[in-house]
């Protein structure tokens, strides 16, 4: 039986604590986050199909409301700035082991291929809720770009700057890349994405838990070694929290 910490975390962790922070310095948390990790991505990786998909929902399943969690607001005047155009100069970068660096509009993502799914978010603060999100497939932009033969993980740089003095960041394997499920979100629900949701582009990867799904993305790199970023985990609150580079559910 694959360990799954979905259910783990959705019935246990909110009798905890509230919040990421205080969750992150929960020793018990953070023994209950790593449950299973190592040997929970190996039997994942070695006896799911690499491109099974999350459940998705019918319509009316949808949450009536899908709570904010992290970054309400970025701080900085760039992004205000941003916000204030409503995103007409915001460029998405694809850099890295790539052939060909890109750069996207947001008017240029949502003019390409879109994909809508409504999924479950799963937090580790212990809620959950049932979305719709649209958005371009990560893939067609990795195509874009051309991956080189070193590249073995994505790295996705936000604009939020929250605390351990670094900006926000997540990341990713090659497989989870490539899931069709794995997009970039512009709308929720058939709206734009609000601030706090993540506007103006959200990574969902939905195999894993809400921390892996990157708000604000600005810059997508590709790297071969994740040891040589920030605090070399692979993520803000792996760097900072203790938290599991995998989160897979």
């Amino acid at each position: 039986m694959i360990i799954t910490r979905r259910n783990i975390l959705v019935g246990g962790a909110a009798g905890l604590l509230s919040g990421c922070d205080a969750l992150g310095k929960n020793e018990d948390f953070r023994k209950l986050l790593a449950l299973g990790e190592k040997g929970n991505f190996a039997i994942q990786r070695s006896l799911q199909d690499r491109m099974a998909l999350a459940k998705e929902f019918r319509p009316e399943q949808r949450s009536p409301v899908f709570r904010m969690n992290g970054t309400r607001q970025p701080r900085g005047e760039a992004y205000a700035k941003h916000a204030s155009e409503k995103f007409a100069n915001w460029r998405l970068t694809v850099d890295g082991l790539v052939a060909r660096p890109q750069a996207f509009s947001v008017a240029q993502l949502m003019a390409g291929p879109k994909r809508s799914q409504i999924t479950r978010h799963d937090c580790v603060e212990g809620w959950s809720a049932i979305g719709k999100w649209t958005g371009i497939p990560l893939k067609l932009l990795l195509d874009a770009a051309g991956l080189k033969s070193q590249a073995r993980f994505l790295v996705f740089h936000c604009a939020d700057k929250m605390g351990f003095g670094t900006p926000y960041y997540e990341s990713i394997d090659l497989i989870d890349a490539f899931h069709p499920q794995t997009i970039l979100a512009w709308a929720l629900n058939d709206e734009p994405l609000m601030v706090g949701n993540g506007a103006p582009l959200r990574l969902r990867v939905e195999r894993q838990l809400g921390y892996k799904q990157a708000k604000y993305v600005e810059r997508i790199e590709a790297v071969d070694d994740l040891s040589k970023l920030y605090g070399g985990k692979g993520g803000y609150w792996e760097d900072g929290a203790g938290y599991e580079w995998y989160a897979g559910i």
